[in-house]
């Protein structure tokens, strides 16, 4: 098996990056047309338009972060920008339990280095030793490359 071939590829479905990056950019509007043409007391305008802001700002890192995939490969557990997650060799174990504090239709890795804080909404988030994968990805597509993360683990 070669080091750098691609085993398995999740990446987020054209539904729901519409319907998430929609809802934010939904919000948003909502925030500040109520902050412009329904104003309450100024730090409460202020407040909203902030908060649309906000998320005007996470509408847009999503969008961005969505257009990614991830690939897992013998070696690494990396984004289509290159970005690695985490090596195979360090990731001590990982959880698809109903009760695990994972993203939606993912799975959470607990690696056995820290690593930087990370974020890519919808897609993965990185914070200490954990990792949590998945949020806008099919359920089919995160669970084939858990399969296929488990038996490289298990292979260990």
């Amino acid at each position: 098996m070669n080091e750098e071939e691609v085993l398995a590829r999740v990446h987020a479905s054209t539904g729901r990056r519409f319907l998430g990056i929609g809802s934010l950019w939904f919000l948003a509007l909502l925030l500040i047309y109520v902050a412009f043409f329904k104003p309450p007391a100024l730090g409460w305008q202020v407040f909203l338009v902030l908060l649309g802001a906000g998320a005007l700002w996470v509408a847009e890192r999503m969008r961005k972060a969505t257009s990614l995939s991830l690939e897992l490969t013998a070696t690494t557990l990396r984004d289509s920008s290159g970005d690695v997650l985490a090596y195979t060799d360090q990731i001590e174990s990982m959880d698809r339990g109903m009760f695990a504090f994972k993203p939606s239709n993912g799975f959470l890795l607990k690696t056995n280095e820290k690593a930087p804080n990370a974020w890519r909404p919808g897609l993965w988030w990185r914070t200490g030793r954990r990792i949590g994968v998945g949020g806008m990805t099919p359920g089919s597509q995160t669970k084939t490359m858990a399969e296929i993360l488990s038996a490289i683990i298990a292979q260990r």
